[in-house]
């Protein structure tokens, strides 16, 4: 049987509140990230999804904002606001994010 051929050639990034570099990371099966696999990543019990384009997009953890503490994601919040300006101002990312195109969660 041949092997699964990726969903997209995008390389996927772990985005750290506590690192200034992006994390290269790949799904297990090679194509697209499952929700526990996700939940393991982020550290969380629920996920969010941030588009930023029409095909890439920021996982994040939709509870982050309950922790104690909870942490700036400089990173992934300035993604957002540059490619949706309409949200500078109004929110911020908190905690793990996960950058990648949208055919990588399914």
């Amino acid at each position: 049987m041949p092997a699964a051929m990726p969903a997209t050639t995008y390389q996927p990034h772990l985005l750290n509140p506590h690192s200034a570099e992006p994390q290269p990371i790949t799904p297990r099966n090679g194509r697209s990230f499952r929700l526990t696999e996700l939940y393991q990543l982020l550290d969380c019990r629920t996920v969010d999804v941030v588009r930023l384009t029409d095909e890439l997009i920021l996982i994040i953890d939709d509870e982050g904002k309950f922790r104690t503490p909870c942490y700036l994601n400089l990173l992934a919040t300035y993604l957002w606001y540059h490619h949706q300006p309409a949200a500078r101002g109004v929110d911020s990312i908190v905690g793990r994010a996960i950058l990648c195109h949208d055919k990588q969660f399914r």
